[in-house]
């Protein structure tokens, strides 16, 4: 646990007519200690140090399963008559292993004296009988029936599996008092798929990383791409995007692609010409690259969201990615990224090879995106739109994109590399 930080009373004071809907509350998270910046790409953390700048009490609850107890919640599983789980994630997954992280999370509640909860996930859910008077939030990135469309790795649940876990998903969204997502897209499926009443999911959006905006000179015409993926290469598209720039080579010769985050893959027998892998760098060198791109190539499989698109929109360098879950949504829906609709590399590699051929559209994207980004993604706007209640005063979003922007740093990790 962390101890609290009460900001001065003008600075936490709801505004215009709001009021909080708790004053204190618990953030939980399966991934680890919420209130460690490395925890969930630093979410939890950022969106609690936020809520406490606000004037809130924030404690972290992390329902760790030791190794004794998933061996035990193996054993349950089976005994139910379902198939062994495949790996962590499957077991994650089924009822057993939820309502002992639920439990958890209600027996550290009630040690806490707290009666609001905000889940960042679905895991540790459906809540346990004996805590109907703890009231439940939810700050998510994506569903199950989201997560399924393009992601592997859920071979393990077959058909009558997959309708359990979708089952367990609604039974947990019903449960909440109110559900906060990082994307509409997301927002339209829980009501779409899971019947969740539209006055009970709010979109909020997310933050940024540490990537401080950049204002300066760009050379969009140096032809330099960046992709990003500390873990999951595969996943956040490193293979597509290795096999796009080798035809993206042909037509550009000049064209150089770094990747930051991953060893140069088993797979491949030798680096590429013009290709870079940088398996760690500091922070103030990530900072440098994503300001030297002339564009972040990038098309995620899978990511619900993509905090590294918004690190590239503050340094004014555009996307390139897919057309799915929250990519259109961050690149204003092509205004400021170019969106290829089938993971095919002769599709990155031909979105890319157009943007390279315009350098002066790309400096107007890159101010776009820009502008986009600072206005849309704080901490601090995330931290008000879950917190505060409206009873008819003034917009609470009136606080100028870059000032919250920067306040947020206050949250924000200062060295190292993280995606």
């Amino acid at each position: 646990m962390h101890e609290s930080v009460t900001a001065a009373p003008d600075e936490t004071r709801p505004r215009g007519g709001r009021r909080h809907r708790f004053e204190r509350v618990a953030i939980t998270s399966i991934f680890g200690d919420p209130r460690h910046p490395r925890t969930w790409s630093g979410a939890p953390h950022n969106l609690a140090c936020a809520l406490e700048r606000l004037g809130i009490e924030v404690h972290g609850i992390h329902p760790r399963l030791a190794d004794r107890e998933k061996l035990l919640l193996a054993g349950r599983n089976l005994l139910a008559g379902h198939p062994p789980p495949a790996n962590g994630a499957a077991l994650d997954r089924t009822p057993a292993a939820r309502r002992a992280r639920a439990r958890k999370v209600a027996r550290q509640m009630r040690a806490l004296g707290l009666r609001d909860v905000l889940h960042t996930g679905t895991l540790d859910l459906p809540h346990a009988d004996g805590d109907r008077d703890l009231r439940h939030y939810l700050y998510c990135d994506h569903s199950w029936d989201l997560a399924r469309r393009h992601r592997g790795g859920y071979q393990d649940t077959d058909g009558r599996g997959a309708a359990r876990v979708d089952a367990l998903e609604a039974a947990a969204y019903r449960q909440m008092t109110h559900i906060f997502t990082f994307g509409d897209y997301v927002r339209r499926n829980l009501i779409d798929h899971y019947g969740v009443a539209p006055a009970r999911v709010t979109t909020v959006g997310s933050g940024m990383g540490g990537i401080r905006p950049y204002h300066g000179p760009k050379d969009y015409a140096a032809a330099r791409l960046l992709f990003v993926a500390k873990h999951y290469f595969e996943q956040k598209g490193g293979r597509l995007v290795l096999d796009a720039f080798g035809l993206i080579a042909r037509a550009r010769p000049d064209a150089h692609l770094t990747v930051v985050g991953a060893e140069r893959p088993h797979w491949l027998a030798e680096t590429p010409p013009n290709v870079e892998f940088l398996p760690y760098v500091p922070w103030d060198a990530l900072e440098r690259l994503f300001r030297e791109a002339a564009l972040l190539v990038q098309p995620m499989l899978n990511d619900p969201w993509g905090q590294v698109y918004l690190e590239a929109l503050v340094s004014r360098t555009p996307v390139v990615g897919l057309r799915r879950n929250g990519l259109p949504e961050i690149a204003g829906h092509g205004r400021h990224g170019m969106l290829v609709d089938a993971p095919r590399a002769e599709d990155v590699a031909a979105a890319v090879i157009e943007a390279l051929a315009n350098p002066e559209r790309l400096a107007g994207m890159g101010f776009i995106g820009q502008e986009h980004a600072l206005e849309n993604y704080s901490w601090d706007r995330v931290a008000r739109l879950i917190a505060e209640i409206d009873d008819g005063g003034e917009d609470n979003d009136a606080a100028s994109p870059t000032a919250a922007y920067v306040t947020g740093q206050q949250c924000q990790p200062t060295s190292g590399m993280r995606i």
